[in-house]
């Protein structure tokens, strides 16, 4: 089973607006609510490419009942730790400059900590968990060591889309995918990163100290994929891009889900660029339909 950690998920509520007035009253031509949080864009993902898989995390309020009810619409089974206070709702204003508004989330007590490290003691080597996103303030992301060593305890796999130290602090544990972008790539290298031939180099420094997989996503540039013998190159898709975030979400659902299913790395790697670019191509997440038509336009290469 593929289980995916949100520590803080959201309500996205998508406002679409022409222009935006300060300090004016302003009406918007149209809105959606989505499910929002990195491990629960993997989840949906999943379930889009008929992948089972259990979406975890704090969920609190009427916020998070919006949450649990609009993923068992999709059929995505969930078996988040209920906290006192809401889930955070985070506002994504498209108008003439785009503009987020994110909250900051629930305080989260040692006990409920406890409930989910509890839950991910159970797991064994036939599970992958999926660990993304920023964990709640009263967590800070140092919280994710003690929760990546305790699924690795039970000889889980673990999947971790993080940035900066928190990425690197996961590489210890041997993570089965890694997924920065080539600017957080750079980040965390202090180095500014443009064409494969320099980023691959520090792509393979990743694997060197600890990552089984590392996929580098360029935006409109293609992707890039590392392993211990080989590396492929995925070749730019055109199309308009809507949905820049909830891209790197959908290409670490589709790498995981098909590895995981087929053990082919390669395969694996085609679905992710597949999901991560028709995501990209979309409003909200990908439909099936549209990865299956994206996948048939993937072209990877050896380099």
């Amino acid at each position: 089973m593929i289980y995916t950690v949100t520590l803080n998920p959201s309500i996205d509520f998508i406002v679409r607006i022409d222009h935006v007035e300060m300090g004016q009253v302003n009406r918007m031509t149209s809105d959606d609510k989505y499910p929002g949080g990195k491990g629960i864009n993997v989840s949906r993902i999943l379930q889009r490419l008929d992948i089972p898989s259990t979406a975890t995390g704090f969920v609190g309020g009427f916020t998070g009942e919006f949450i649990k009810k609009s993923l068992a619409k999709e059929a995505v089974q969930t078996a988040f730790v209920e906290v006192d206070n809401d889930t955070r709702i985070n506002i994504k204003l498209k108008a003439d400059l785009e503009t987020e508004v994110n909250g900051t989330g629930p305080s989260i007590s040692s006990e409920k900590l406890v409930e989910l490290i509890e839950l991910l003691s159970h797991l064994s080597a036939n599970d992958v968990v999926v660990f993304a996103g920023s964990a709640p303030i009263s967590l800070g992301n140092g919280v994710y060591k003690e929760l990546i060593a305790q699924t690795r305890a039970t000889g889980a796999q673990v999947v971790c889309d993080f940035e900066g130290q928190t990425l690197i602090d996961s590489l210890s544990f041997s993570p089965l995918l890694v997924k920065p972008n080539s600017h957080e790539l750079g980040a965390i290298f202090g180095v500014e990163l443009e064409g494969l031939d320099a980023i691959e180099p520090y792509a393979k420094q990743l694997l060197s100290k600890g990552a089984q997989h590392v996929i580098i996503s360029m935006a409109g540039n293609g992707a890039l994929l590392v392993t211990s013998d080989k590396t492929y190159f995925a070749k730019p898709i055109k199309g308009t891009i809507k949905n820049s975030v909830g891209a790197g979400d959908s290409m670490v659902a589709g790498f995981t889900g098909k590895l995981t299913e087929t053990q082919d790395v390669l395969e694996a790697f085609k679905w992710g660029v597949a999901c991560g670019t028709a995501t990209a191509f979309s409003d909200d997440l990908a439909s099936a339909e549209d990865i299956k038509e994206t996948y048939q336009k993937v072209e990877v290469e050896t380099r």
